[in-house]
């Protein structure tokens, strides 16, 4: 899985399967209050809102938007999280259950929250509100088609759900829902819209649980305007004008034309009603009136033909198992075919859903699949990286600068660590030896950029400073404490091998008969017996002969690369000197 660069703007407090969202502002000036708010809180890339559950922390930019990060892997990568939803209105559906239950606990009603998932969405999509004997389904995306014939559930939609005329003039309205940010959280909003009128929107406080369903002061007046006659302006002495029956029937005449062309089925069917219902009209109008009620029946026949073939193709689709097939069929159903529906069609209605419900378990389980593959293909991938790295630096690494090696090292651990189990045990050890040579090298090269730029009135100071780095140095391992060609001069008191032979493999670390490093009590022995040799009696030094002339080594120099003093091997991992040691010593001391 590759990075999703996107920037993360909510988060979950306390936990990672908490429900309490929290969106982090977007200003510099805003995130410094904001994290004085919080300094107590923990921040978490929620399990409800589609993330891995790891801890987030915040990042502040005056160039840029402030946002969540995750924090970054013990090798310094960056971590890698498969959450979709990224955005300021990621959180919605938290901050929708937040509100709507305090709204319905203020009202003395409790309700059962579900993140349902219906047909596979992804989580947060849908929020299902069960009360004892109605429900709400919040479709807060289009991930879901929303149901409206579905007994005790009652749709919610969100801004970018379409509902088409039918459902609006056969409803007489719909809801919706729409969230506005205010600061670090979310404010909901219900909405109101019915045909031929525009959205009014209302907080939660002026909205009421009816035994209708959700109420808001716009669904009360079009309940009242459609149930009741409107009230008269005139005197009582004074008679409404009723409009002539050749009026009437023009207007219904251009309301059956205008309902036909928008498809409308419900309108279609009620208007021809009404105008076979009309009497009192005579003459061409009478004529055009019985020709409109003909063409209106062809015209129903022929949509109920074309319903009765959309679901004989939803039927067979569905048998077939061709969900390709069935989700635009089942889309196009719903909208233009779920009212009045038959027994048989609503059987078709509910095997087509239960086919794309399967179908998107199965695309879940194929993508669950695909990148377990592609995980175990990378970690095949980062072993042999691991197998390739090791090599370069047992061959050319020992005569590369600091720096290089560094960087190499830091190659090399992040591929370990993406190596999994592919990584074996003796692959293992070598990159942990060369972790520490690493450590030691930069710990060397601090103390070497001390003694350059501490000038001399300070250098107690500076010794004082660069103590922590010189222990570093002292607690390296022993075998580069140790020339390689000093490995085998005694014999191992551990394995019992002799002297100038390798250690016998006793702990099978390899798979070879011998050790590639000597035992460390064998290391031990070298350097104590190193350490008598120096302390012996300066008078048995002085009665032995002297030699003719001085025999001088490559030691007799400190070295320019590592900083190794003199008589101290270079700190490579075989303990050969470096190219420039060599050099000054040749410039030092010249060959008769």
């Amino acid at each position: 899985m590759r990075g999703d660069r996107r920037q993360i703007q909510t988060a979950v407090l306390g936990s990672a399967a908490s429900e309490e969202p929290l969106m982090l502002p977007l200003e510099a000036i805003e995130l410094d209050a904001f994290r004085r708010r919080h300094e107590h809180d923990t921040y978490w890339c929620g399990l409800l809102l589609g993330g891995c559950g790891l801890q987030l922390t915040t990042k502040l930019y005056t160039d840029r938007v402030c946002h969540f990060a995750h924090h970054r892997g013990p090798e310094g990568h960056l971590h890698v999280c498969g959450r979709r939803a990224r955005g300021v209105s990621s959180a919605d559906h938290l901050y929708m259950q937040s509100a709507a239950r305090s709204w319905l606990h203020a009202r003395g009603q409790e309700a059962d929250f579900d993140l349902a998932r219906p047909y596979g969405a992804a989580i947060g999509s849908v929020l299902d509100i069960r009360l004892k004997t109605r429900g709400l389904r919040v479709h807060l995306d289009q991930a879901v088609t929303p149901v409206w014939d579905e007994d005790g559930m009652e749709p919610v939609l969100g801004m970018s759900v379409p509902v088409d005329r039918d459902t609006l003039i056969r409803r007489w309205y719909v809801h919706r829902v729409r969230l506005d940010s205010e600061g670090t959280s979310r404010r909901v909003r219900i909405g109101t819209e019915a045909f031929a009128r525009p959205v009014e929107w209302f907080t939660l406080d002026e909205c009421e649980m009816t035994e209708r369903g959700l109420s808001t002061p716009a669904v009360e007046q079009i309940v009242r305007s459609r149930s009741t006659r409107p009230v008269s302006t005139w005197g009582t002495g004074r008679a409404v004008k009723v409009p002539p029956v050749q009026a009437r029937a023009q207007t219904l005449l251009r309301k059956l034309d205008d309902a036909r062309l928008m498809g409308s089925v419900v309108v279609v069917t009620r208007v021809r009603h009404e105008i076979a219902a009309l009497t009192g009209v005579e003459g061409e109008l009478e004529e055009q009136m019985a020709t409109a009620v003909v063409d209106a029946d062809h015209w129903l026949e022929e949509q109920q033909l074309a319903r009765q073939e959309l679901f004989h193709d939803l039927e067979q689709a569905v048998a077939e198992q061709e969900a390709d097939v069935v989700r635009p069929l089942l889309v196009r159903a719903n909208a233009i075919a779920s009212h009045n529906r038959t027994e048989a069609e609503k059987v078709i209605a509910d095997a087509a859903a239960a086919c794309m419900d399967a179908q998107a378990r199965q695309r879940q389980a194929e993508v669950t699949a695909l990148r377990a593959a592609q995980a175990d293909q990378r970690a095949r991938s980062e072993a042999e990286r691991v197998k390739e790295l090791l090599a370069a630096l047992e061959g050319h690494g020992l005569g590369k600068s600091r720096r290089a090696m560094r960087e190499m090292v830091k190659d090399l651990a992040r591929a370990a660590a993406g190596a999994g189990s592919y990584l074996e045990a003796h692959q293992r050890q070598q990159v942990e030896i060369w972790r520490r040579r690493a450590e030691g090298a930069r710990a060397l090269g601090q103390i070497a950029r001390h003694k350059k730029s501490s000038p001399p009135p300070q250098r107690e100071a500076r010794l004082k400073g660069t103590s922590s780095l010189q222990e570093q140095v002292r607690t390296s391992p022993l075998h580069e404490k140790v020339g390689r060609r000093s490995w085998f001069t005694e014999p191992c008191p551990h394995c019992q091998a002799p002297r100038n032979r390798p250690c016998f493999n006793d702990d099978d670390s390899s798979g070879r008969d011998r050790r590639a490093l000597p035992h460390e009590e064998r290391l031990k022995l070298i350097i104590s017996t190193r350490s008598a040799r120096s302390e012996r009696p300066r008078q048995q030094s002085l009665s032995r002969p002297q030699p003719a002339s001085p025999t001088w080594r490559v030691e007799d120099v400190a070295c320019p690369e590592c900083d190794a003093a003199r008589g101290v091997n270079c700190w490579t991992l075989n303990g050969y000197p470096h190219r420039r040691r060599k050099e000054r010593f040749r410039r030092r001391f010249p060959s008769p």
